[in-house]
């Protein structure tokens, strides 16, 4: 998994598996898709697929100029479709999924849930490949039960950490009723809800997770990572490492699930068999 970026600017995730490469959001212009896709050494004409968890321009805007010579499915449900597909110049290869019902996608097994946001049909996502599962949720208005109950179990998550409630309040930009909406169950979630949410959903297999859409006035990534780390390590999930998305440079690759841990043990086994030698 690598984020391309994050924030109110674009999003935009890629997850490889074997030979599958999947997009998830395409909120940044084709210009840096293309750009930062092939930095993390992605031809963009080898994408499988493009995932849209709702229309709006900062997870979409992208998606038009991208496919202009490509022909890439884009999967989305018909809700976010619909909100879509008039202003597309482009021929898109619509391939519509039902929210709440699974569906394969080469390696993967992709399940779409409904999430609560200020969109036509918004979702999260999590992605199963043979015994690894990816978790993401992004431009949530305030936690369920059903994104507890999906994100549980996951060897990496992507959530959304936008705004620190102090940082928030002391933000003078802001009128008031900005800030009312964006705290609100139509919102986003702070950096306290989303440690909340991750360490309630998190167990030992949880590797990695990463924060994004931090806003640029009411949050650092310092004080994110700080916050939720701290919730995490209270409620005994101190082995996570956690990072935040940029939105102006892409994140490095980070690996997790199977093949990873198998890797990690088999490591630490050398490191500690290097030390019985001394």
């Amino acid at each position: 998994m690598a984020v391309l970026g994050s924030g109110s600017g674009g999003n935009a995730t890629v997850l490889e598996c074997g030979n599958t490469r999947l997009l998830v959001d395409a909120g940044l212009s084709a210009k840096q898709l293309t750009h930062r896709l092939t930095l993390l050494g992605i031809d963009p004409d080898s994408l499988t697929g493009i995932l849209l968890t709702h229309e709006h321009s900062d997870h979409a805007r992208g998606v038009d100029v991208l496919l202009r010579k490509r022909s890439i499915p884009v999967y989305a449900n018909a809700m976010t479709k619909e909100a879509l597909q008039w202003g597309m110049k482009s021929e898109v290869q619509w391939k519509v999924f039902h929210t709440g019902q699974d569906f394969e996608l080469e390696q993967f097994t992709v399940h779409p849930f409904p999430i609560p946001h200020d969109a036509a049909e918004p979702v999260g996502f999590t992605l199963t490949a043979a015994s690894t599962k990816f978790g993401l949720v992004t431009d949530v208005g305030y936690v369920t039960q059903a994104m507890r109950m999906h994100l549980r179990e996951a060897d990496a998550l992507f959530v959304e950490s936008n705004y620190d409630e102090e940082l928030l309040e002391a933000d003078t930009k802001r009128p008031w009723s900005t800030k009312q909406r964006i705290a609100s169950r139509h919102g986003h979630l702070s950096n306290t809800q989303a440690g909340e949410l991750i360490a309630d959903v998190g167990c030992e297999r949880l590797a990695h997770v990463v924060l994004g859409h931090l806003s640029g006035d009411c949050n650092c990534p310092n004080v994110a990572t700080r916050t939720v780390s701290g919730l995490l390590k209270d409620g005994g999930l101190g082995q996570v490492n956690v990072f935040c998305a940029k939105q102006d440079a892409p994140t490095e690759w980070v690996e997790f699930g199977q093949n990873y841990r198998g890797s990690l043990l088999e490591k630490l086994t050398g490191e500690l068999c290097q030390d019985e030698l001394f």
